[in-house]
């Protein structure tokens, strides 16, 4: 078999339904939409969220706190995960991204403490904890934060 060759299973794909294209499409005269009505119109319908004109949840429930759109997101890697590297690998967030321990680096990477390490690596992040630092000392690994 070849790319080409490859063919949905049979019965799998069906073609959408083409309302409103005439009496011989199969949906008759109002097309599957009923006599008269907001919803039998052009463009009719109500928007996501209307409730008939009662208050609408999304008004009724209260808002608290904000976003701080300064805030910076950290992806988060555990100690443990860092066993797969040789001894004496320097690990960096190019790497991390690299090997696919992490999809996305957003505003950095930041190793959490949690588990055991049994390699010494050179560990370079953007934020480490206490803990993680001290189980990568005591493994025989190094600390950068970059």
């Amino acid at each position: 078999m070849r790319l080409h060759e490859l063919r949905p299973a049979e019965g799998s794909k069906k073609s959408p339904k083409r309302i409103g294209r005439g009496t011989g499409s199969g949906w008759g005269k109002s097309a599957g939409k009923g006599q008269k009505g907001q919803n039998s119109r052009s463009g009719g319908g109500v928007r996501p969220g209307f409730e008939g004109g009662q208050m609408p949840l999304y008004r009724r429930l209260p808002k608290r706190g904000f976003t701080n759109i300064f805030a910076k997101e950290y992806t988060c890697i555990n100690v443990d995960r860092l066993n797969i590297f040789e001894n004496g690998t320097e690990v960096t967030p190019e790497l991390l991204l690299q090997t696919g321990m992490v999809k996305k680096v957003n505003d950095g990477i930041k190793i959490l403490g949690n588990g055991n390490l049994e390699k010494n690596l050179t560990v370079k992040a953007n934020k480490i904890s206490k803990a993680a630092a001290e189980k990568i000392e005591a493994a025989g690994g190094k600390v950068e934060v970059i």
